[in-house]
């Protein structure tokens, strides 16, 4: 089910199984946070910083890095946002790192739904 979105392969699908065995369980903020892809702020009374991705599991934010690269030049759903990401001025690993966000949401979704890849679903 996993690989059926173009730009997942087999090693990104081993490592999202072995790694995250909470895939499908939970809901899209806490999974983007278990991975370690979603926007954390570090602000304190009027003092504001820029929105930063940490923690999370590293080797499977590493491994989807590899993969989204590859994604983006063969899916053209997650072509275009990240077109549409880099047009409105993001920079492009900013872009990469969203795109690796809006996947992981939809692998979650997929496998909670437990429904294959349509393009209508991102």
């Amino acid at each position: 089910m996993l690989t059926s979105i173009l730009g997942v392969g087999k090693v990104l699908a081993y490592t999202l199984i072995g790694e995250l065995p909470e895939l499908g369980k939970l809901n899209r903020k806490e999974i983007a946070a278990l991975v370690g892809v979603a926007p954390m702020n570090r602000d304190s009374g009027s003092w504001n910083c820029k929105r930063r991705i940490r923690g999370g599991r590293h080797r499977i934010r590493t491994v989807m890095f590899m993969a989204m690269l590859s994604s983006i030049q063969c899916n053209p759903v997650f072509k275009r946002f990240y077109e549409h990401l880099k047009a409105q001025g993001k920079l492009p690993k900013v872009a990469i790192i969203a795109c690796m966000r809006k996947l992981i949401v939809v692998l979650n979704t997929m496998l909670k739904n437990e429904t294959r890849w349509g393009e209508n679903m991102a």
